[in-house]
C-alpha cells in the first residue's frame, strides 16, 4: 500500500521529468501527466518520433521526478520514482485513456500514444515533516 503523503503529492503536480537510456545515452523529458490512484501507474501521452519512445521501446526502465519548485529550505519536496514504462492495450489502454482525458481534455486534440508508467520504487523528500525526511516505497517490500 502507497503511503497517502505520496498520493497527496502526486495529485498536487501535473508535470514529471521522464528519463530514459538507450546504450549509453540517458535523456530526459517533461511530461503532463495523471495519476492513477487505484493502479498506481503515472500515465503520458507521448508521440512514436520523440526520442524518449524510441529509448522505451529498446529499454522500457525508466526513472522520473516530480519536484517543487522553492527556494525555501523548509518547503523543499520531491519524488523521485523508478519502474517500467508499458504501452497498454484492450481494456487497459482505454481505462489509462479515460484517466488521462479526463485530467487534460484537450489532449484529445493531439495525436500520440498514451504510455503507462508501472513505478517500483519511489522515495519522497519533504522538508516539511523535517529536515532531509525521506519516505520510501518499495514494490519489492511492500
Amino acid at each position: 500500500m502507497i503511503d497517502q503523503k505520496f498520493i497527496d503529492f502526486i495529485k498536487q503536480h501535473h508535470v514529471l521529468t521522464l528519463a530514459s537510456a538507450a546504450g549509453s545515452q540517458p535523456y530526459c523529458c517533461n511530461c503532463f501527466y495523471a495519476y492513477d490512484e487505484e493502479r498506481g501507474i503515472f500515465i503520458v501521452k507521448t508521440h512514436e518520433d520523440t526520442r524518449h519512445t524510441q529509448e522505451i521501446t529498446q529499454n522500457p526502465r525508466v526513472s522520473a521526478s516530480i519536484v517543487l519548485e522553492t527556494e525555501e529550505i523548509g518547503k523543499i519536496q520531491g519524488l523521485q520514482f523508478t519502474g517500467e514504462a508499458v504501452f497498454y492495450d484492450g481494456d487497459a489502454l482505454h481505462n489509462a485513456t479515460k484517466t488521462y482525458l479526463k485530467r487534460f481534455p484537450y489532449a484529445i486534440m493531439t495525436m500520440g500514444k498514451i504510455l503507462v508508467i508501472e513505478p517500483d520504487y519511489m522515495k519522497l523528500t519533504d522538508n516539511r515533516f523535517g529536515f532531509g525526511k525521506k519516505l520510501i516505497w518499495d514494490k519489492a517490500n511492500k
